[in-house]
């Protein structure tokens, strides 16, 4: 799942006087689940607040604090729902038409308007456009593809998470697996993927229980307390996922260790952040549909922000600028998932091309569906 491709539940309630053919029809009414909605839209924001105070941690511990946080579980929360989501894939011509246009045609479009844009904003004029290199933030869907292309495969094997955390860990003894597709980070963030096709319902209702937010306040405090004391001990590098140990200046068997141990602690602080995520339709629920319209566009605005230089104003290295800085964030991605910006770029980033595939895709698909129900 994309983190604009909210799961949808079928309404299990049939209006009075419909026929049997009506409660059978396909076009059967939908709704989307409000809390995951509102988890991914939370999820958005902070991604977008991290990104603005990349430039103020060198002049502040607490904002390097608050980044080590939201670093440590922002990415796997979106991952491990991603996973949840990804459960129904089956590599059906449905499902793969729906990858490719969902995932596939946004990284090429993406990964080419970020290239050409961050040649004028990083003054790299003869930056390449490399569809096998991932820049900023299209990482992302190259590693969505990866990982829901091998959903079958986790679906199949016994025990998907103890393997997924052993190639994790694995990858992080191999800083020669270079660049391509990102795929460090990919097998690194992994192990979230495969939990979250391994989750069911009950797993999300436990969370989402009084005793669960409770706790969850003196757990987020104490890594609070945590982060602010490691700042000057530990390199946050270690939650991008994205080199292997030697390259963060360890030796290589710190790696395994590392993945267990950040592994622990970020699933810890997501269950933390979903006890806090309303499950009632909110004011922002509708926003959690247009996500991944505001996580691949807010890169632009930061992109061009960090062009004019905006962090070597004193003001913004102070308290209160730096909190104007971060509300700022949170109302610009939360304007790029808005229902006008998606109908402007729809087009790029849920394309139908029907002109691309074949007319007896979807109709194959139905068909293998009735079988598989026989």
């Amino acid at each position: 799942m994309a983190p604009g491709s909210a799961g949808t539940a079928a309404d299990g309630g049939v209006a009075r006087g419909t026929t049997s053919a009506a409660r059978t029809a396909p076009e059967r009414t939908k709704q989307r689940d409000a809390f995951f909605d509102n988890a991914k839209y939370l999820a958005i924001v902070l991604v977008a607040m991290g990104h603005v105070w990349e430039p103020l941690r060198s002049e502040s511990r607490t904002v390097t604090a608050l980044y080590t946080i939201v670093y440590a579980f922002h990415m796997p929360a979106f991952i491990v729902i991603s996973g949840y989501f990804s459960r129904g894939f089956d590599a059906s011509p449905q499902k793969l038409k729906r990858l490719i246009t969902g995932v596939v045609v946004p990284y090429v479009v993406f990964e080419t308007a970020y290239t050409l844009f961050t040649r004028w904003t990083d003054n790299v004029p003869d930056r390449p456009v490399s569809l096998l290199d991932p820049l900023y933030l299209t990482w992302f869907l190259a590693a969505l593809f990866i990982w829901r292309l091998t959903t079958p495969l986790w679906k199949s094997v016994r025990h998907p998470l103890p393997l997924a955390l052993g190639i994790a860990a694995l990858a992080t003894l191999s800083p020669s697996i270079g660049s391509d597709l990102d795929l460090q980070r990919a097998l690194q963030f992994l192990p979230y993927f495969v939990l979250g096709l391994c989750l069911k319902p009950e797993h999300f209702r436990l969370v989402r229980r009084r005793e669960a937010r409770v706790l969850a306040v003196p757990v987020f405090a104490c890594a609070l307390a945590v982060a602010y004391w490691a700042v000057p001990r530990m390199d946050y590098a270690w939650f991008f996922h994205r080199r292997a140990a030697e390259e963060l200046g360890v030796p290589a068997w710190y790696g395994p260790v590392m993945t267990l141990a950040l592994f622990g602690c970020s699933l810890t602080l997501v269950a933390c952040f979903l006890a806090w995520v309303p499950g009632r339709r909110t004011w922002f629920s509708a926003l959690g549909a247009g996500t991944l319209y505001g996580y691949l566009l807010h890169g632009f605005v930061v992109q061009a922000a960090n062009h004019w230089h905006w962090s070597r104003l004193d003001w913004t290295h102070r308290p209160l600028g730096e909190i104007t800085v971060t509300l700022v964030a949170g109302a610009v991605v939360t304007a790029l998932c808005t229902p006008p910006v998606r109908r402007v770029f729809r087009c790029v980033m849920e394309p139908k091309m029907a002109w691309a595939f074949r007319r007896d895709t979807a109709s194959g698909s139905l068909h293998d569906r009735a079988v598989r129900h026989r």
